[in-house]
């Protein structure tokens, strides 16, 4: 067969990754001197890893993450305070296979959201499903589907791996029907011993009072709370300190 006939075969049976890197190794195999086994591996590994990163682009777009966030970049020092330790044995992803809930609570700006991004993306990368929005927005987007893909969204949410709801009670109080939608989120997400990460600057003490609900919130706290890792971020604004950052420079200039 002609290059140009192997590359039609290799598109008809869908091997984008060999087709991608087929003249390279052709062209390595030649200069190289290497024997066929080595050749086709090559081009085999290609495959593998064209796949790979294709999956793993799709977890991500279907995960509602909308940044890649990693540990390398969080300023550690900044606030001393930050529960280091319990946030690495976070991203070694023992939790979700043992179905505990981290629960991360704090000041606004210590670095909740970008640590339980993180740790999503890692777990997107290990081959984990995962579902990262905020409360409100994950919320409000059952309440207003329709039945058919309200039942859909929420099939989505329970069986996900790993579900991060950032935020919770950021700007108010929930409706009765957001309170509902996230307790059965949680009661079934429980049940399944699936994890979940939920990030808040509110203490979990006011929460009755954000729920409207003594019960359910009873009820929602008992449930995070039995398989809960609780994780409580204390110090200074990142944000703040950022945009003191960029007043300074820009005043420089």
């Amino acid at each position: 067969m002609k290059m140009i006939e192997i590359e039609r075969a290799l598109k008809q049976l869908r091997l984008s990754g060999i087709r991608a890197t087929l003249e390279t190794r052709v062209l390595e195999s030649k200069t190289g001197k290497l024997d066929f086994m080595e050749t086709f591996s090559s081009l085999i590994q290609d495959e593998l890893d064209r796949r790979q990163s294709s999956t793993e682009e799709r977890r991500f777009k279907l995960s509602g993450l909308d940044e890649r966030k990693s540990f390398d970049e969080f300023d550690w020092g900044f606030n001393p305070k930050v529960p280091k330790k319990p946030c690495f044995e976070l991203l070694t992803l023992k939790f979700i296979s043992e179905g505990l809930s981290p629960i991360m609570i704090g000041s606004p700006g210590t670095g909740k959201s970008h640590l339980a991004k993180a740790i999503a993306y890692k777990a997107i990368r290990d081959g984990f499903v995962v579902i990262c929005n905020e409360a409100e927005d994950l919320l409000a987007k059952v309440a207003t589907a329709n039945d058919v893909v309200r039942k859909k969204l929420m099939k989505q949410i329970i069986e996900a791996d790993l579900v991060v709801i950032d935020d919770l009670f950021l700007h108010r109080k929930l409706s009765d029907e957001l309170s509902q939608i996230l307790q059965s989120i949680i009661h079934k997400r429980y049940k399944r011993r699936q994890s979940t990460i939920i990030t808040s600057n509110r203490i979990i003490s006011d929460w009755e009072k954000l729920l409207g609900d003594s019960p359910m919130a009873s009820a929602l706290k008992d449930r995070l709370m039995h398989r809960g890792i609780l994780l409580e971020f204390e110090g200074r604004s990142y944000r703040l300190k950022e945009a003191a950052a960029r007043l300074a420079k820009a005043d420089s200039k």
